[in-house]
Parts: C-alpha cells; sequence; structure tokens
C-alpha cells in the first residue's frame, strides 16, 4: 500500500477543521431562537417563528460579489466583501418588502487559507447580526487547479419573509408618483471588472488616491455595499412605498424598469444629487462614455424607492440615511423608460 494522501492532491483535512473551529464562535453569535441544531450538521434548522406572522411568502435570493474579490485579494483585506455579500442579498429581497430570516454562503478557494475565511466570515456574520439574520450554514469548498493559488469565490443565499398584503412589486405605481434615492457608499459590487481594465490598461496603483479623491483608490473600492433595510422599513412605515430597485449591475437605466408596470417610465433629475468623485475619477481616468459609466455603475445612488408625491414632501432622511427627491414616475414617451434631465 502506498502512502499517498489527499492532502497530496492539495487538499487538507486538518486545514480544513481547523478553518471550522475558527469560524464556530462567530457564526454562532448570528444565531436567533429559530435557530435549531448544531453547526457541523448536513443542513440547516429554522423554525418558522409561531405569530410572527399572518400570511407569510417566502422570499429567497441568491448572488455573489463578483471580481471585487481581485481587488479585496490584492490589498490582503478580505472582511468587507464578507459584509457585500449580505448587503447585498439584503437589499434584494427587501425589494419585495421581505425582512431577512436565515442566511448561507459557499466559499471556494484552491487552497484553503483558514484565518483568511475566518476574516470573510467575521463580516458575513456582522452584516447578518445587524439584519437580525441567522447564519445557519454554508460550505467550503478546497479545489486545486480550479482556482489559481490565492483565488477565492463567495456566494450568499438568504430567505426572507413578506406579508402576502405586503409584498411591495411596482404594480400601484402611477404617473405622478415620486422618485426617491437614497446613497450608496461607492460601487458596491458592481461594475468592478471595468475597474480593473482601468487599472491594468493605465497602470494605476491600488495605494494611489486618484485626482479629485481624498483616500487610496483600494479604500474607496472596497467600501462595503450598503445595506437599506432599517431606512426602507421607515419610509414604509412614514410615506408607503410602491416600488423599490436596488441599483446593481446596469445601473439605474436597467434597474428602475424592472419594477414599473408598462407604460411607465421615470425622469431623473441629474442635478438632484452630486455623482460621487469616485466615479468621475474612474471616467476620468478610463476615458470611459458617460453613457457606459451610467449602464455600469450606480452613480451614487444604491436604492431608489417610488412613493405617492403627497407624501415624498415629508422625506429628508430615513434611520438616519439622506433621501433625496431626484424625479418622478411619467408615461412611457420613447423607447428609454429612465431619461435623465
Amino acid at each position: 500500500m502506498g502512502d499517498l494522501r489527499y492532502a497530496d492532491a492539495g487538499v487538507d483535512i486538518d486545514e480544513g477543521n481547523r478553518a471550522v473551529a475558527l469560524i464556530k464562535r462567530t457564526v454562532a453569535s448570528t444565531h436567533t431562537a429559530p435557530v435549531l441544531g448544531n453547526i457541523g450538521a448536513f443542513s440547516g434548522l429554522f423554525a418558522f417563528p409561531p405569530g410572527r406572522f399572518r400570511d407569510p411568502v417566502l422570499v429567497a435570493s441568491a448572488d455573489g460579489v463578483g471580481t471585487k474579490i481581485k481587488i479585496a485579494i490584492a490589498a490582503g483585506r478580505h472582511r468587507g466583501v464578507g459584509v457585500d455579500l449580505v448587503n447585498h442579498c439584503i437589499n434584494d429581497i427587501l425589494c419585495s418588502g421581505a425582512e431577512p430570516l436565515f442566511f448561507l454562503d459557499y466559499f471556494a478557494t484552491g487552497k484553503l487559507n483558514p484565518e483568511q475565511l475566518a476574516e470573510i466570515v467575521d463580516g458575513i456574520a456582522q452584516a447578518c447580526r445587524e439584519a437580525s439574520c441567522a447564519l445557519i450554514g454554508g460550505e467550503t469548498a478546497e479545489m486545486p487547479g480550479l482556482y489559481g493559488l490565492g483565488d477565492y469565490d463567495l456566494a450568499g443565499f438568504i430567505v426572507g419573509a413578506v406579508e402576502r398584503d405586503a409584498i411591495i412589486d411596482g404594480s400601484g405605481v402611477q404617473a405622478g408618483d415620486a422618485v426617491l434615492g437614497m446613497p450608496s457608499s461607492g460601487l458596491h459590487t458592481n461594475g468592478y471588472s471595468l475597474v480593473r481594465h482601468i487599472v491594468h490598461e493605465r497602470e494605476l496603483d491600488y495605494e494611489a488616491v486618484l485626482p479629485g479623491t481624498d483616500r487610496p483608490l483600494a479604500d474607496l473600492l472596497l467600501e462595503p455595499h450598503r445595506s437599506y433595510l432599517a431606512a426602507v422599513n421607515e419610509l414604509r412605515v412614514t410615506v408607503g412605498v410602491r416600488a423599490l430597485a436596488h441599483i446593481t449591475g446596469g445601473g439605474l437605466k436597467e434597474n428602475v424598469p424592472r419594477v414599473l408596470p408598462q407604460g411607465l417610465g421615470v425622469e431623473l433629475q441629474r442635478d438632484a444629487w452630486r455623482v460621487p468623485p469616485l466615479f468621475e475619477a474612474i471616467e476620468r481616468a478610463g476615458g470611459v462614455h458617460p453613457d457606459e459609466m451610467w449602464r455600469t455603475f450606480n452613480m451614487g445612488i444604491g436604492m431608489v424607492a417610488v412613493v405617492p408625491a403627497a407624501t415624498a414632501g415629508s422625506v429628508g432622511a430615513a434611520a438616519g440615511l439622506p433621501v433625496l427627491r431626484i424625479g418622478e414616475v411619467v408615461e412611457q414617451s420613447g423607447p428609454e423608460r429612465v431619461v435623465l434631465r
């Protein structure tokens, strides 16, 4: 018999066990009363909270962080992408009016670094705790030959719930409704392949401060994806919300129409908010056409809410976050459903 071990093929079971030990307490810190069972089981158990909902509908979503991970790897800072993963998923189900219940993550790499994984899971757990969302399971996959040395990927899976009669689906949107915008914290998790291309082609340094900005490029690019959970929940109570659009890949032009009834569009007032300097610096450094910027990035608005015009005037902030009136819903008069004025 030979002495070949799994570790000789690039998969170290002992390191995997050490990684689990490092993250066990962090994961447990997110557990709420409905979580059943222990970490390490073959599946996560979550008991639907009795009496919490009358007629609940489950809302689920899955997403990743994209090539923002490559910048995290280059900078050696990984905690923030864990926050990104959770908050992106929370914002997606929030657009249906759902509150998050539980979350699962998937981490894949070529060579497992337990400390790196622990840093990522720490960010995931932080975002889950802030949203009262339980991290009930996940998967760690070590796959040498599929991922390059030092590379990894992340995916997240979230389940939330909303009362059937409280689902936000945009069906009540009318011409004349006000369009509100909530500021992003940066690029969030979209457009990083273009940014990395610009950095490579222009030979930029991630530690350099680009003209017009006030911090190193890496700091600005790794700013975590903002959660709008608290702000949206406040708006729903104070002014009523008819539609919500999470501004991800495709920007305002591609995401806002997803929540509008057929025949309606929006006119956005370009001077209603200041595009953050980072976006302007990227446009200048890369020579990116303005139309391409608006189709790729959120341009400073991370979440859009459509509310009745009569209530919009009372909004100035929600949960401490500025809320700006950036446009209105109009009858669609051409092929473009989002028009910038």
